[in-house]
């Protein structure tokens, strides 16, 4: 048995001292806020609480499977929520399309809306992205960080599964190829985003986002994402993981062959430690290793909770611009806000069957933005274009925002991440082989379990790499 401290109690911090705690190691987990869950966060407005962070649930299974391991499982923890009309996409020509938990709704809403050619050609496209997540996720998600060997190794055993992982292309190019209708492309780029990435330069093979999220489900946690954050705290308190919360850990110091982790109030020191923070702030705040290079960020973005009077609404919501690719042009090419955002809401009453105020419910609303090593963001003004574009779509009458973030904001709470949302960027079709690796070589005993490490950003992929980064370690332990 090791006595393993976890630095951060977001979701990779979570479940790596889940993972830990079940196996018999003595975790104490270190968390610089008052609560635990990390990006997935929430506040209370008016006695009425609401999420401040990721809005989906994708992949439960990584969580089910996290659960059983430790002897319970996700339905005993959490209730999830589906919804048939799940999404309301609306372009400025007054097209408007609505996307479905079922594929086959989906396609059906789109050969209604766009034409049944599209609709092939929709069908056509979550195929491709189907054969890229089965190739791609065992190599490149659910197993080992990935090496330019891996690669390799791949297209000598099997040159076809290699051309369908699609990384020579650009996501933009492989959508144009496989997509015509203008409408269906902005929809399917749009999945760049998902991990801050830009379509025009990320590499096709995260085209399996959309198939993760159109094709297997995307999902509503009843009482808010918050619950999930909850249930994980839960299952790690029974198998004995101690909290330290309102602790932020300012060095990690090896001292021997242990280390030292050093706060405000005490110093106490563990055979092992996972880093569930930012690479960056890893390496150049907490733990000397001036080797390490980190990668350029991924968007950052505005984000907050407007109250406006209730009304009928889908779970989802997304506003798109007259031309979706200047977004892009404008975040990464001139580092600034966009002067025409797509903007993004949750309607969290309805997503997560969550309650709310007497007359008027709480909407997240988000607009992607640069990160402040990128560029720079001017809030007010990304925050007016907003709120124009959710007026005029009439999304909200006499709305108050009570609650806001922009990128500086982020990038104080999660120090290293220059207010990037998740980690890395991932335009480069080399991204995968330089995502750091959960175990850091060069420094025994010590990894890494975040959006910034392998295999990436996105909550189910931070559990996956909490889990990745706890089975790692415990394989060290036994091996010594």
């Amino acid at each position: 048995m090791a006595e393993v401290a976890v630095v951060g109690a977001g979701v990779g911090g979570l479940s790596a001292a889940i993972d830990l705690s079940r196996r018999g190691h003595a975790v104490t987990v270190y968390e610089a806020g008052a609560e635990v869950g990390g990006k997935i966060g929430r506040v209370l407005i008016d006695g009425v609480e609401a999420d401040t962070g990721p809005s989906v649930l994708t992949m439960p299974e990584v969580f089910d499977e996290l659960f059983r391991a430790a002897g319970s499982s996700l339905e005993d923890e959490v209730e999830l929520v589906t919804h048939d009309a799940l999404a309301d996409l609306r372009w400025p020509d007054g097209c408007r399309l609505v996307l479905h938990h079922a594929p086959e709704a989906s396609h059906a809403s789109i050969a209604a809306t766009l034409g049944s050619d599209a609709a092939d050609q929709f069908a056509a496209f979550l195929r491709y992205a189907a054969s890229i997540w089965e190739e791609a996720a065992p190599a490149f998600v659910l197993g080992d960080a990935p090496t330019f060997g891996t690669a390799i190794t791949l297209g000598l055993r099997n040159l076809r599964a290699l051309h369908r992982i699609d990384p020579m292309r650009t996501m933009l190019a492989a959508i144009h190829h496989h997509v015509t209708e203008p409408h269906l492309r902005d929809l399917l780029a749009r999945y760049a985003t998902y991990n801050g990435s830009d379509p025009r330069e990320a590499p096709a093979t995260l085209n399996c986002i959309a198939h993760v999220e159109l094709s297997l489900g995307c999902f509503g946690v009843r009482g808010g994402m918050y619950e999930l954050a909850r249930a994980m705290e839960r299952v790690a308190r029974r198998h004995a993981v101690a909290f330290q919360l309102s602790m932020p850990v300012r060095v990690i110091r090896r001292e021997g062959d242990r280390f030292a982790i050093v706060t405000d109030a005490t110093t106490a020191t563990y055979d092992s430690v996972i880093a569930n923070a930012d690479a960056a702030h890893v390496f150049g705040s907490l733990i000397d290793n001036p080797a390490h290079t980190a990668a350029p960020p991924s968007m950052s973005g505005w984000t907050a909770l407007v109250r406006t009077p209730r009304r009928e609404r889908l779970a989802h919501g997304v506003l798109f611009p007259q031309r979706y690719l200047t977004e892009f042009e404008h975040i990464f090419d001139d580092q600034r806000a966009p002067a025409d955002p797509t903007v993004y809401v949750c309607a969290q009453e309805v997503a997560h069957q969550r309650s709310g105020g007497r007359d008027h419910e709480l909407l997240f609303c988000m607009a992607n933005a640069p990160a402040t090593a990128e560029g720079t963001t001017d809030e007010d003004q990304l925050r007016d274009a907003v709120i124009h574009k959710l007026r005029a779509a009439e999304w909200i009458v006499d709305e108050e925002i009570v609650w806001e973030r922009g990128p500086h904001d982020l990038a104080a709470q999660y120090p290293g991440t220059h207010g990037a949302i998740y980690g890395g960027s991932s335009n480069s079709r080399f991204a995968a082989f330089r995502r750091p690796a959960n175990r850091v070589a060069s420094i025994p005993g010590l990894y890494l379990a975040s959006g910034s490490a392998h295999p990436g950003g996105g909550v189910p992929l931070c559990a996956l790499s909490g889990r990745a980064a706890a089975r790692a370690l415990h394989d060290d332990i036994t091996r010594r």
